[in-house]
């Protein structure tokens, strides 16, 4: 960057030039059910027998093919909320098998999982990950019983990963550390990096039950996988490290939250919260890293700590310090932060394959990577939120139409990556983050490579608009409308530019949903139009200012994060509550809804909120996480991360029962299905 190099973490904002709305906001909120009914037709008029522009009030909607919208046929189960809860709630007819819990052996040696943490860096390297998240099934060879299960795996709950002890009636961690929190144990580290990243998984369903299978297609991915950089900023000197001094190699992906995938069969991983991980000890801390809030302490997990160590192999504990040490950065590892917030391209059925980093998409805490509709002969749109507070909404279209015929394995390295600008009116402009077109940019960028490296700071410059931590997004099969999750904002200011229209609740502890409906249903178009599909809120709450979708007991919920719209138009909506009101009445869960049956501009109200109805809850101190339906629509699979993550942790799923040095909780897939075998939901 030309001009930035020594500015305050945050100065780029005063530069945004995007209105705080405060003047707007009750404008726009009063114009709203005049938008709901102009929505829906200005977006949807270019579509054949489909898109908002169909839904009848006379049969509460229409699917795009002209058949009615699915309908579901299950009551909402009853909220319940407790730390001590060890299992999930379903409805009345349907089960659950846990699969892949944390530690599950899946290659190598097969090395069985200790259930008082005290298994080997070696061994966690051939078991399944901890906290499980984001997901995608792909189908081996079309069958509906034999697939690759690519899981995520976001972080862990290091004060009981290595297990735990109790001495004078009080818990204590078995992580080793000195008086100022390093740890001391290159092996607990060691296992700590082998517990992140991604676990490809197969399995095959057999008498009606997933089990886990290996032929030879089972890897796992972590914090120290060779990977190589692609696209734009590939062999940029901002990716120079000691261990890589050309910048096109790197060590790792990080903090896997949400997920993606490719028409052409890859498995998207997107590394989020990163700055947990990697730390630096300057002062002033420059601000191409505190704009990604880089600072000494991290999340606690401190890996440099070993650095040093006499088993340490090429830096691998020292690069989580990005400190300067003089010369270059190709001596040091200052530069290793820059190797992470980006999205990872996996070939899943090649266990051999090494993962690209995909420059071309930005870098910033991505929270999934969701491809748009997706139709031969155009080019394809992938939608990602950049998941911190007053953070924005990014999307990346490809250079190149997309042709099944012959798809292209680089397609993600040409395209053009654009930030969202949302106005108070209902309309919205993707602005396009290229250097060479942006005269803003070209004055404060060296090349495209720096603007793709510090995406956060280009979206300030150019005026993006701040959003209540930006998570998943996902595809309407039918309208190609993208939802995406809002999750929680208690920290707007009108000086970052909230709160605005997208986001008008000041503080937002509840968190909303949002749609946007391209222009034209064209996935390059750089305008759009965008409403509020449905604010989460407990309750009991002022339905004028919280509970604007008038939700009841049976369905309230706050900190929509993971979001999923299933091939049949069934939108499942999943939670991270936090502390609040609606944490207190229900543990995280799952919701479905199939917006093609509400009425109108298929919006959440207290008119048709019955339609959302809560299909799980989850153990106590747990999120509800990751999602994706088998081919034949009879298996739900469900991410439970982090049950019982309290210290000492309160509940012991999935083996149920209390919790204890002998019985850790552990992140766990499920696999939810009907007990008649029918098909989920419907």
């Amino acid at each position: 960057m030309k001009r930035l190099r020594s500015a305050a973490s945050r100065d780029t904002r005063e530069q945004n030039d995007s209105p705080s709305l405060r003047s707007m906001l009750q404008a726009r909120l009063s114009r709203r059910d005049t938008l709901r009914g102009s929505f829906g037709v200005t977006a949807g008029s270019t579509l054949v027998g489909a898109g908002l522009a169909g839904c009848s009030d006379d049969n509460g909607g229409s699917s795009g093919d002209g058949n009615q919208p699915p309908e579901l046929r299950f009551q909402s189960v009853q909220g319940v909320a407790g730390s001590g809860i060890d299992t999930i709630a379903l409805p009345e007819g349907y089960t659950y098998d846990a699969l892949i819990p944390w530690g599950t052996p899946i290659l190598g040696d097969f090395p069985a999982f200790r259930p008082d943490g005290s298994n080997t860096a070696a061994e966690q390297a051939q078991q399944s990950g901890e906290w499980h998240d984001g997901m995608h099934f792909f189908p081996i060879d079309g069958s509906d019983t034999n697939g690759l299960l690519c899981v995520n795996h976001e972080s862990l709950s290091f004060d009981f990963f290595h297990g735990y002890r109790v001495e004078n009636g009080s818990a204590v961690t078995n992580r080793e550390t000195d008086g100022n929190g390093l740890p001391t144990n290159a092996d607990q580290v060691r296992k700590e990096i082998n517990g992140h990243g991604v676990s490809v998984v197969e399995l095959q369903r057999m008498a009606g039950e997933w089990r886990v299978s290996d032929n030879g297609r089972n890897r796992r991915i972590t914090a120290v996988t060779p990977m190589r950089f692609s696209g734009p900023a590939a062999g940029s000197a901002l990716l120079q490290t000691a261990y890589s001094p050309d910048g096109t190699q790197g060590r790792g992906t990080i903090n896997n939250c949400g997920r993606g995938f490719t028409p052409w069969g890859t498995y998207l991983t997107c590394e989020e919260n990163f700055r947990g991980y990697v730390t630096t000890q300057e002062d002033p801390v420059p601000q191409e890293k505190s704009r990604y809030l880089i600072n000494a302490g991290g999340f606690g997990y401190l890996w440099h700590g070993v650095a040093g160590d006499a088993s340490e192999d090429n830096g691998e504990f020292a690069r989580w310090d990005t400190t300067p040490t003089g010369g270059s950065a190709a001596d040091d590892y200052r530069n290793e932060a820059n190797h992470f917030g980006w999205i990872v391209e996996i070939d899943p059925f090649d266990p051999a394959s090494t993962p690209v980093k995909r420059t071309a998409l930005g870098r910033v805490a991505h929270e999934g990577c969701e491809p748009g509709r997706i139709t031969p002969g155009q080019p394809i749109a992938f939608y990602t939120g950049d998941d911190d507070e007053n953070e924005y909404l990014y999307k990346f279209v490809t250079a190149d139409a997309w042709d099944p015929d012959s798809p292209d394995p680089d397609m993600l390295d040409n395209g053009t990556l654009y930030v969202a600008r949302l106005d108070a009116s209902g309309s919205g402009e993707w602005i396009a983050l290229d250097i060479a077109n942006n005269d803003t940019l070209a004055q404060n960028f060296d090349s495209q490579a720096e603007v793709l490296v510090y995406a956060r700071i280009a979206g300030d410059l150019i005026g993006a608009t701040p959003m209540d931590r930006p998570e998943w997004s996902t595809t309407d099969p039918d309208t190609g409308e993208i939802y995406l999750t809002l999750t929680n904002n208690d920290e707007k200011d009108a000086s970052s530019g909230s709160p605005n229209a997208a986001n008008p609740r000041d503080p937002n502890l509840w968190g909303h949903i949002l749609r946007v409906r391209e222009d034209g249903d064209d996935p390059a178009a750089t305008g759009f139009t965008w409403d509020i599909f449905a604010f989460g809120a407990p309750a009991d709450a002022d339905p004028d200012t919280v509970n604007r979708s008038g939700l009841t007991a049976d369905n309230q919920f706050a900190g929509p994060d993971g979001l999923f719209f299933d091939p049949r138009g069934v939108l499942w909506i999943q939670t991270d509550n936090g502390g609040n009101a609606v944490a207190d009445a229900t543990n995280d869960q799952l919701l479905a809804v199939v917006p093609g049956g509400l009425r109108g501009d298929r919006t959440l109200t207290a008119d048709n909120q019955s339609a959302l109805r809560r299909m799980l809850v989850g153990p106590g101190d747990c999120e509800v996480t990751g999602i994706v339906l088998s081919p034949d629509a009879r298996t739900l699979f469900v991410n439970i991360q982090h049950p019982g993550d309290a210290f000492p942790p309160t509940n012991g799923f999935p083996a149920g029962g209390a919790s204890g040095p002998d019985n850790l909780p552990r992140s766990t897939t499920v696999a939810i299905r009907r007990e008649d075998g029918g098909e989920i939901a419907l």
